[in-house]
């Protein structure tokens, strides 16, 4: 996690993205890049949340669907809809969200452990709920995200 000392606090700098009506949060030292949508070829053989790959600037790099990863309702991609390519262990990974445009910086302090579910979303892969202002954001555990098979199996795709 990006972490910084700033007038003696710990702040984190972290990307925030919106998946249905939740805003979530992820550590910007594994933000890539963040792309719009685009055509992603499908992959037999993957589980659902597996959108497919897609090449990116010769790369080719494996897509989920958050929505569909979380167990949340589909929705039809907008003009808005935006996929950020992170990378978890050692590889790359695109994860598809409603929107994604903004960074923000979080006081260590204003981060509480996530309770068991939040927007039924379960706590496992959470890191965290940040207390902002006037909002509260929900901090993403990427390597929890998926498992060590799954990772294992993207890789696959890649090759």
């Amino acid at each position: 996690m990006a972490v910084e000392m700033t007038q003696g606090s710990m702040e984190r700098k972290v990307i925030v993205f919106r998946l249905k009506d939740e805003e979530y949060g992820v550590d910007v030292n594994q933000v890539r890049s963040i792309e719009r949508m685009q055509k992603i070829t499908r992959v037999p053989r993957t589980a659902n949340f597996v959108k497919g790959v897609i090449n990116l600037r010769g790369v080719v790099t494996p897509i989920i669907d958050l929505r569909e990863r979380f167990g949340l309702a589909q929705e039809e991609h907008s003009e808005n809809t935006r996929i950020i390519i992170v990378a978890v262990d050692s590889m790359e990974v695109g994860l598809i969200v409603d929107a994604a445009n903004d960074v923000v910086d979080i006081q260590e302090s204003s981060i509480e452990p996530p309770p068991a579910v939040v927007g039924g979303i379960q706590a496992a892969y959470l890191s965290g709920v940040a207390k902002l202002a006037d909002r509260l954001l929900i901090l993403l555990n990427l390597t929890k995200v998926l498992s060590a098979e799954e990772i294992q199996q993207l890789n696959h795709l890649e090759k």
